[in-house]
């Protein structure tokens, strides 16, 4: 799935009540993976991140599905590979991610998987976007090899910009590190809401 919008709009005043007329498109027609290649790591980290958050209503992991950040706005959306939210109000079915509508959550997680006719927009203006919206973790996966090296880099937004995180592993390994390193992620986020709402609970008790 390929969402390339120019992410100017992100800058758009966005106003106080949605428009019940404003249609938003959850699917086009582009094939969920390239190859096997990219189809294989795809659905293995979105069907693992499932199970392992299962019992959380709270985390919400899914993949190749629109993520829609800004209201009345069709054209600011994009579409990760894999992607996991933190504090979200459910982990029911959805047809596209809508931060408005989700407690203007974004996602903390999200990985691309690499293939050639996407690795430039997944490292230039998608991973722009992803700064932007407030994606606290950012991975790509090449599982071939051939579009970069290493064939995973992960990055971590530090005051509005990417840092790299430091990655060692074999190819063959680079998958499960993924999936790892989203568990890690959200299991972060997790424990940080948790000390805020016990902070927020002694304030209110003071």
């Amino acid at each position: 799935m390929v969402a390339q919008p120019s992410g100017k709009s992100i800058a758009k005043p966005q106003t106080e009540y949605e428009d019940p007329t404003i249609k938003y498109p959850y699917e086009d027609d582009e094939p969920l993976a390239e190859t096997g290649f990219q189809h294989e790591p795809l659905t293995y980290a979105v069907a693992a991140l499932k199970a392992y958050f299962g019992d959380r209503d709270d985390v919400y992991a899914q993949g190749d599905m629109f993520v829609y950040y800004r209201m009345d706005d069709p054209a600011s959306v994009v579409a990760p590979d894999v992607f996991v939210v933190i504090g979200a109000l459910g982990n029911h079915k959805r047809n596209s991610w809508f931060t408005w509508r989700e407690g203007n959550i974004a996602p903390a997680f999200v990985m691309e998987i690499a293939s050639e006719s996407a690795r430039r927009w997944d490292a230039s203006g998608k991973r722009d976007i992803y700064a932007q919206i407030g994606v606290t973790e950012y991975r790509r996966f090449d599982p071939t090899g051939e579009c970069f090296e290493p064939p995973l880099i992960g990055e971590r937004l530090v005051n509005g910009e990417y840092h790299p995180i430091p990655v060692v592993c074999e190819t063959s390994e680079v998958s499960l590190q993924a999936e790892r390193a989203a568990r890690e992620t959200a299991e972060r986020r997790v424990r940080e809401l948790e000390a805020q709402l016990l902070r927020q609970q002694h304030d209110d008790s003071s």
